[in-house]
């Protein structure tokens, strides 16, 4: 017996799985720490007393990251939370966020779409941002873990 299926309940299919997928995910703790589910649901970010550079990269991350990436990176319907164990050190070095913000980035994690370059973040501006980034990840228990495929 031979099934045949259109294009559309294929795509359909995927979809469904693809969201299944998240939510598991999210239920078993991949999404802690400030975690969103389809970017809907945010958990609290505990912020630590921040040092003076992580200061200055919560005023930057908040003129430029935090509309898309909510506040203190807990999440928006617009964009991913990066407090979460998925930007942990080891999975997501400083590097990825280096790269993320001069070339953009293509969807792979969420399904937020693709985020453009951000031109207007100066490196200073930049090194500041993932500082701030870093000390609210640790503080919130994300710490570096080693990724495996």
């Amino acid at each position: 017996m031979k099934l045949k299926f259109s294009f559309a309940e294929v795509l359909l299919a995927a979809v469904v799985v693809t969201g299944l997928a998240v939510a598991a995910w999210q239920f078993l703790g991949g999404g802690s720490a400030g975690a969103a589910t389809g970017g809907t649901r945010h958990t609290a970010v505990e912020l630590p007393t921040l040092s003076s550079a992580a200061r200055a990269g919560r005023a930057a991350f908040d003129a430029n990251c935090a509309k898309c990436h909510g506040e203190n990176g807990s999440g928006s319907t617009e964009g991913p939370p990066l407090i979460n164990t998925i930007y942990n050190p080891g999975h997501h070095p400083d590097e990825a966020f280096q790269r993320a913000v001069r070339q953009g980035v293509r969807q792979h994690h969420w399904p937020f779409g693709d985020m453009p370059p951000q031109p207007q973040v100066s490196d200073e501006q930049l090194a500041e941002i993932v500082r701030f980034v870093r000390e609210v990840q640790q503080a919130n228990g994300i710490v570096r873990q080693e990724h495996r495929m």
